[in-house]
């Protein structure tokens, strides 16, 4: 076999001496070097080579292991207090007590649509207040008439089915039209019920297909046309036939009113399952750290319970070769004499035991060396991580604010604020609309709403009807005095509006507010009391101005 003298050439067209060469063959050939323009691509150095993940689809990578990631979460949900509190902190901080919406009818809309000018911000101030006073009606009804179990309110149902997204991925409901509640006191027959998300799935959990993910019945273009939902949950075992059982129930009505409502956060295109929740990135870091508490806890009882023991040097044989004949008498008058010795010296001082000890014996005593000396740090460190994968700060999972100042937890509130204000809207948008819609619907043919002549009906404008914005808890106040400054002066100069900062700052309506203020004014002057600066009408530099030291 003849041997081929292969030349090497530099971009210089010269032959590349021996070092180069070798360079060049280490790269080629999966060394240290790469041979790609990626190192993320790079498939042959010590750090990328083992690191060869699947290109999953966006139902496959979820859909198959769901009911395992799932049932993980909540497990960690109900029994450690730091995943608990994450969810706890979300649900307040997005939902609170009272998520409503806000009408806002697009006039403007209507008013190119019909040409009709009686479709002003007049008419739309009207509208939307006689809306939602419809919509509470029906939402806080006391016999809970709109919900299908009548145990909770819509504000109520609404913080459940929020629990659900946040914890299992999804939030399902169902949209039913029961007009026999209307003979027991009810206004509407529009009535919503949650279901549990694990009851949607594919009939006889079979594999996806084509036009089926997840449970979900898809068209040629992806839309979603059914749901197929288990008749009972898989883990009630009383419900016989009911769990190998499914019912498919249509995405809406023939003329478009919603009846399944399905909500959830989308990572990719195509996707047609919610992605287990805001706990699943960090879910197995928060386990470790479950068994790391817990070993650190185990070794501090230990420590605790032996805190002190007595030794003495003479063990039972050497005291039998130290007594010679006799071993088993010696050893047991022995260990007799330290009994009654301890029994009759129970001296004590100001209540605390002397240790007065048989001769031989010392005292030990077990060093408590937990938690380790590095055990706080790793804490925080792991809920840094924990926090930074659900979009909160450390402290509001922690709440320990003891570390921090005003600056740097203003900072984080407000960068977690953004979180919270987008999950609102997109939960408001996606589950809260589709049922405001419906209601609407009715609520068209039920109340006399301030509709003016050649008004389009419902379904003609349902998109400029319902608009609206939703409103959940107010942010609160890190520091109330230079907050509500800084809120006046926006309402003062026109930065913002009177609506939008009592909606943030407290999450209440600013028109409750005013005809409040009206009500303490009128009864102010009908007790004649002098009325406070803030009902005088007093500018807002005045108002807010700081008391002067004296």
């Amino acid at each position: 076999m003849t041997e081929t003298n292969v030349q090497i050439l530099g971009a210089d067209g010269q032959p590349l001496p021996a070092r180069g060469r070798r360079a060049l063959a280490l790269n080629s050939f999966g060394g240290s070097g790469s041979q790609v323009a990626f190192d993320a691509a790079d498939m042959g150095g010590q750090h990328m080579r083992d690191w060869q993940p699947f290109l999953w689809s966006p139902d496959g990578e979820l859909n198959p292991y769901r009911d395992r990631i799932v049932s993980r979460v909540r497990d960690l949900v109900r029994n450690d207090g730091w995943a608990s509190a994450a969810v706890t902190r979300t649900l307040d901080n997005v939902i609170g007590a009272d998520f409503r919406p806000i009408s806002k009818p697009d006039y403007r809309a209507l008013q190119a649509q019909t040409g009709l000018k009686t479709f002003d911000h007049r008419w739309a101030d009207e509208f939307g207040r006689a809306v939602e006073a419809g919509y509470r009606t029906w939402a806080e009804d006391p016999g809970r008439f709109s919900d299908a179990q009548r145990k909770l309110t819509i504000p109520q149902l609404m913080r459940l089915a929020f629990r659900h997204k946040v914890v299992d991925g999804d939030a399902l409901g169902m949209l039913r039209w029961m007009p026999e509640r209307l003979k027991r006191g009810a206004r509407y027959a529009t009535v919503l019920q949650l279901i549990d998300p694990d009851r949607l799935s594919n009939p006889q959990q079979n594999f996806d297909k084509q036009i089926m993910r997840g449970g979900v019945e898809i068209d040629e273009d992806g839309a979603p046309i059914a749901y197929h939902i288990r008749k009972a949950h898989q883990g009630d075992w009383f419900s016989g036939n009911k769990q190998v059982s499914w019912e498919r129930i249509p995405a809406e009505t023939e003329w478009g009113r919603p009846i399944i409502v399905h909500d959830y956060d989308f990572d990719r295109a195509s996707q047609h399952r919610g992605g287990a929740g805001i706990l699943t990135p960090v879910l197995q870091r928060l386990k470790m750290l479950i068994k790391y508490d817990g070993t650190e806890l185990d070794a501090a009882i230990i420590n605790a319970i032996f805190g002190a023991y007595v030794t003495s040097p003479f063990d039972k044989q050497l005291v039998g070769e130290a007594l010679g004949d006799g071993e088993e008498e010696a050893v047991n008058g022995y260990q007799d004499a330290r009994a009654d010795f301890h029994d009759k010296n129970d001296l004590r001082l100001g209540g605390a035991r002397l240790p007065i000890l048989f001769p031989g014996e010392t005292i030990n005593t077990v060093s408590a060396t937990r938690p380790a000396g590095n055990f706080a740090e790793f804490e925080n460190a792991m809920l840094r991580n924990v926090a930074a994968g659900t979009g909160m700060s450390a402290q509001q999972i922690s709440q320990n604010w003891a570390d921090v100042n005003y600056s740097s937890y203003r900072a984080a509130a407000l960068e977690a604020w953004k979180t919270f204000d987008r999950r609102r809207s997109d939960f408001g948008r996606g589950f809260g609309m589709p049922i405001y819609a419906a209601f609407m619907e009715e609520a068209f043919d039920v109340d006399a709403l301030p509709l003016p002549a050649g008004a389009p009906d419902f379904m003609s404008a349902r998109a400029a009807y319902t608009r609206a914005w939703w409103i959940g808890p107010g942010r609160g106040y890190v520091d109330p005095l230079k907050e509500r400054q800084g809120q006046a002066l926006g309402v003062e100069t026109g930065l913002s509006t009177l609506e939008e900062e009592t909606a943030q700052a407290s999450g209440t309506d600013w028109r409750d507010n005013v005809d409040q203020r009206a009500i303490e004014v009128e009864y102010y002057t009908s007790r004649g009391v002098p009325l406070p600066s803030t009902l005088q009408g007093a500018p807002a530099e005045e108002v807010t101005k700081e008391p002067q030291a004296q």
